[in-house]
C-alpha cells in the first residue's frame, strides 16, 4: 500500500483516472457492434463472412485514426486531442441511433466507430506522462486497464438490447460520452514531459526505426488478439455453443474483464521483471492456449478456461509491450504508442475475417485459432532476435528501465 501511495504521489493521479475512464469508455464504444454481433445478425440475416466483414471494420477504422490523433496530440496537446475525440464518438453514436437500417449503413457506422478506437496512444501518453521512468510501465498498466470497457460493453449491450433493441444502445452511449468528457476537462491536466521544439520529424522519426515495427508487429499478437477475440468471441459462443445471447455477452466479459486485469499485472512485473521476460511468457503461452481452444470446440467449459488462460497473457503481454515503449522513445510516446497501437489493432481486425472464412470454408473455426497461434510463435522468435541489441542500447537485461 505504502509502494503504490508513493508512485500516485510520483505523478499526476488525477490525469492517471482520467486517462483511464476516457480510454475505458473508448474501448466499450470501439467494440459495440461486436458486443451486439448476435442481434445483428439476427436482424439483418448474414452470413459468417459479412460477420466478419462488419465486426472487423471498425477495428481496422481505429487502427487507421490512431496514428493521425497522436500527431495531433503532438501539436494541439493530448488533453484537448481527447476532446476533439469524444466529440466524434458522440457523433457517431447519433448516427447509429438515428440512421442505421440496413447493412450497408451498419458498415458506413463501422467506420465512424473507429473514432473510439482511435484513443490509445493518447490515452496511455496523457495518463502516465508526468510519472517518472521507474513506474512507466504501471501507469500505463493501469491506463491500459480501461481495455475493461471491452468486457463493460459484452455485459451491458446485450442485455440493453434485449429490452430496448439494439439501436437504442447507440442512443445510450451517446449521452454517456458526457461522463469522461466532463471528468477529462475538470481533473485532468497535461503533462510536461514533451518538446515543444520538436520537428515533425523528430515526432515521427519511430516510423523509420526498426525497432518501432518489432514493436508493432508484436503487439498486433497482444493487443489485436485481445481487441479480435473480443469482438468475435460473442458470435463465437452464440453459433457453436448455442448459449443465448446475453450469456454470450456475459462469457465474453469474464475473459475480456481478466484481460485487462492483468495489463496493470503485466506493467507491475515488467518494471520489476523486465518487459522482455514478460513478453516471452506470454507469447508462449499465448500460442499454445489457442491451438487448444481450436481443438477443444466442441467442449464450453474447456473453451472458456483455455480463453481465460489466453487472456490473461494477452493482458499481461500489452502492459508489458507499453512498458518498453516510454523506455525507447521518451519524448514522443504519444505517437510512437499510436503507431504501434495502429498496426497492432489491424492484426485485431484480421481475426474476425479468419474466423469467419475458417468457418465457412472448413465447416470449423480451428484453422482460424491456429492461424493466430502461428502469428504469436512467430513474434516469439522476432522478439528473441531484437532483444539483444535492446539489451545493449537502451535497456536493462530483460527489458528493465536503465537506472538514471
Amino acid at each position: 500500500m505504502l509502494r503504490f501511495r508513493e508512485f500516485l504521489q510520483s505523478g499526476h493521479a488525477p490525469t492517471l483516472w482520467s486517462s483511464f475512464l476516457y480510454f475505458g469508455f473508448s474501448c466499450a464504444v470501439w467494440v459495440i457492434n461486436g458486443a451486439m454481433a448476435p442481434f445483428i445478425q439476427e436482424s439483418f440475416r448474414l452470413t459468417p463472412t459479412q460477420m466478419g466483414m462488419m465486426l472487423s471494420i471498425p477495428i481496422f477504422a481505429g487502427a487507421l485514426m490512431r496514428f493521425p490523433l497522436g500527431i495531433l496530440a503532438q501539436y494541439i496537446g493530448r488533453k484537448n486531442a481527447t476532446l476533439v475525440e469524444m466529440a466524434g464518438i458522440f457523433a457517431a453514436m447519433a448516427y447509429g441511433y438515428l440512421f442505421v437500417h440496413t447493412y450497408h449503413e451498419l458498415l458506413a457506422l463501422g467506420v465512424l466507430l473507429g473514432v473510439a478506437g482511435a484513443s490509445f496512444g493518447v490515452a496511455l501518453s496523457l495518463g502516465s506522462g508526468s510519472f517518472p521512468p521507474r513506474y512507466k510501465g504501471l501507469a500505463m498498466g493501469i491506463v491500459g486497464a480501461g481495455n475493461v470497457g471491452t468486457a463493460v460493453a459484452a455485459l451491458l449491450a446485450p442485455a440493453l438490447a434485449q429490452s430496448f433493441g439494439w439501436q437504442a444502445v447507440y442512443g445510450f452511449a451517446a449521452v454517456g460520452v458526457a461522463v469522461p468528457a466532463l471528468v477529462m476537462v475538470i481533473y485532468a491536466q497535461e503533462p510536461p514531459d514533451l518538446d515543444p521544439h520538436a520537428t515533425f520529424r523528430e515526432h515521427i522519426a519511430c516510423l523509420f526505426e526498426k525497432d518501432g515495427w518489432a514493436f508493432s508487429l508484436i503487439y498486433a499478437v497482444t493487443f489485436g488478439g485481445f481487441i479480435g477475440l473480443t469482438t468475435f468471441m460473442p458470435s463465437y459462443f452464440y453459433d457453436q455453443f448455442g448459449v443465448s445471447k446475453v450469456q454470450a455477452g456475459q462469457l465474453t466479459m469474464l475473459a475480456a474483464f481478466l484481460g485487462a486485469a492483468l495489463r496493470v499485472v503485466g506493467g507491475w512485473l515488467s518494471d520489476h521483471w523486465g518487459g522482455v521476460n514478460t513478453l516471452t511468457g506470454v507469447l508462449a503461452i499465448t500460442t499454445v492456449s489457442l491451438v487448444l481452444c481450436g481443438l477443444a470446440e466442441q467442449s464450453l467449459p474447456v473453451t472458456m478456461l483455455l480463453f481465460l488462460v489466453c487472456f490473461a497473457a494477452l493482458g499481461a503481454g500489452n502492459g508489458a509491450l507499453f512498458q518498453l515503449v516510454p523506455l525507447r522513445w521518451p519524448l514522443s510516446t504519444a505517437v510512437a504508442g499510436s503507431m504501434i497501437g495502429e498496426i497492432g489493432a489491424l492484426g485485431g481486425g484480421l481475426i474476425p475475417n479468419a474466423m469467419g472464412i475458417s468457418r465457412q470454408f472448413s465447416g470449423t473455426y480451428l484453422w482460424g485459432f491456429v492461424a493466430i497461434a502461428a502469428c504469436a510463435a512467430a513474434m516469439l522468435m522476432l522478439l528473441r532476435v531484437m532483444q539483444i541489441r535492446w539489451t545493449r542500447t537502451w535497456a536493462e537485461k530483460g527489458g528493465r528501465a536503465r537506472s538514471a
